[in-house]
């Protein structure tokens, strides 16, 4: 069935008068307070079109955890807070719902623990229990609780800080006493000559070993020469006839007993000088003799010489 023009234009006419202004007006308030609403879920970290696993986690203190906080496992955000509900009639009562990827199948005997950072920035920590077989369905409820954090272990550290400081205290004070002692000053002192003479000492060692190594080569090239030598001598001992020299050796000392046999026997001028006495009296007294003609010859010189211009005198 067609339409007339005249007919078109009659519905033309219509919804321009069903779309006024005040209908557009309308329109666009709806569209925006939609795209509002799904900007809001998104700037908070929810997702809007992925589909997740609802579980519900119950706290006695959230301290501060709020929806949109983030949900993590292992260190990997696995999804968001999606709601928090107090229970006014029953204190310390509080459930967090949190959607979870679905991927994620939470093993049974699982916790959450509440974590916040040093700016202030709470999320909550899953704690997945080693239980391969059993699951927490879809929708149950685990147990969530506080972990204590950098500031919760300072807190408790505070006692003890709190205890240690009178000895501190005492110990600042004997510090102080020691500090102003003169004798701490004077073996500063002492210590900064130590150090002085230490650079010193170190940089004459450092000269030494310098020329060390300048006339280490010179003394590896002469033991070099002398191993060279000893090792030439060493060929020639080797070279050496030994029993050829020994026997030689030991005529010679034969030769030598000979003679010292013949120096003790009567044999000999040098054995007769040593063994006879009478020799030697004889002969001492030729020498005295002897030394007597010569005093008188030195004396009495005429006696023995005699010269004349006309020649000897017959007897």
């Amino acid at each position: 069935m067609s339409l007339s023009k005249t007919e078109i234009t009659e519905i033309r006419h219509k919804l321009m008068k069903f779309f006024n202004r005040e209908v557009q007006i309308a329109l666009v308030a709806i569209v925006g307070v939609v795209v509002l609403f799904f900007g809001l879920q998104f700037l908070k970290g929810l997702s809007l079109f992925s589909d997740e696993d609802v579980y519900y986690v119950s706290f006695d203190d959230i301290s501060g955890l709020s929806a949109s906080s983030a949900v993590y496992a292992d260190g990997y955000k696995v999804g968001v807070v999606k709601d928090i509900v107090y229970d006014y009639g029953r204190r310390g009562n509080i459930v967090a719902e949190i959607g979870l990827d679905k991927n994620l199948r939470l093993p049974k005997g699982s916790t959450a623990e509440i974590e916040s950072d040093m700016l202030g920035n709470v999320k909550i920590n899953l704690m997945l229990a080693n239980n391969p077989v059993e699951r927490v369905a879809v929708g149950d409820t685990i147990r969530g609780g506080k972990a204590s954090g950098m500031l919760g272990k300072a807190a408790d550290m505070i006692p003890t800080i709190e205890r240690m400081l009178p000895k501190l205290d005492s110990i600042m004070a004997r510090l102080n006493v020691l500090l102003a002692d003169p004798a701490v000053e004077n073996s500063l002192h002492n210590v900064d000559e130590i150090t002085s003479n230490l650079t010193t000492t170190t940089a004459q060692l450092n000269t030494l070993v310098a020329g060390l190594n300048k006339r280490v080569p010179g003394m590896m090239a002469k033991a070099d020469g002398i191993l060279d030598n000893t090792g030439k001598l060493t060929k020639n001992l080797s070279e050496l006839d030994v029993a050829a020299t020994m026997a030689r050796v030991d005529a010679t000392l034969e030769n030598v007993r000979q003679m010292t046999d013949k120096l003790n026997s009567n044999e000999g001028t040098l054995g007769l000088l040593m063994r006879d006495p009478s020799l030697y009296n004889n002969l001492n007294s030729t020498v005295k003799s002897a030394d007597s003609l010569m005093i008188d010859l030195r004396q009495h010189p005429k006696r023995y010489v005699h010269f004349s211009v006309f020649g000897r005198k017959d007897k």
